[in-house]
C-alpha cells in the first residue's frame, strides 16, 4: 500500500493529515501547522510522515470537532515531532 503525501500513519494505519509542514533535519525536527482527523493518533507513539518516523513532541492546541465540521475528529495545532530515523516512502 502507497502512503499519502500529506498523511501521517501508525502500524500501517493512516492516523492524520497534515497541513504545512516545515521539516529541518539539520535540527531532527518536523512542525506541522495542523493535524486533523487524529482521533486514533496515539502520542507519543512512533509514527510515520514520508520518508521519516517520528514521535510528537509538542501540541500546542487540540480541539474535537462536531459533525457539521468540514474536518471532523481531533484536530492538533502547532506541533513539533522529533525525527527518530530516516528511511524510504
Amino acid at each position: 500500500m502507497e502512503h499519502e503525501e500529506n498523511a501521517i500513519y501508525q502500524n500501517g494505519e493512516l492516523v492524520g493529515r497534515v497541513v504545512g509542514p516545515e521539516i529541518d533535519e539539520a535540527n531532527r525536527k518536523i512542525r506541522f501547522q495542523e493535524i486533523h482527523g487524529a482521533d486514533w493518533l496515539l502520542i507519543p507513539d512512533e509514527c510515520e510522515y514520508q520518508k521519516y518516523r517520528i514521535v510528537i513532541d509538542k501540541v500546542k492546541y487540540a480541539t474535537k470537532e462536531g459533525q457539521e465540521a468540514i474536518q471532523k475528529g481531533r484536530i492538533l495545532r502547532d506541533i513539533e515531532a522529533d525525527i527518530t530515523s530516516f528511511g524510504k516512502q
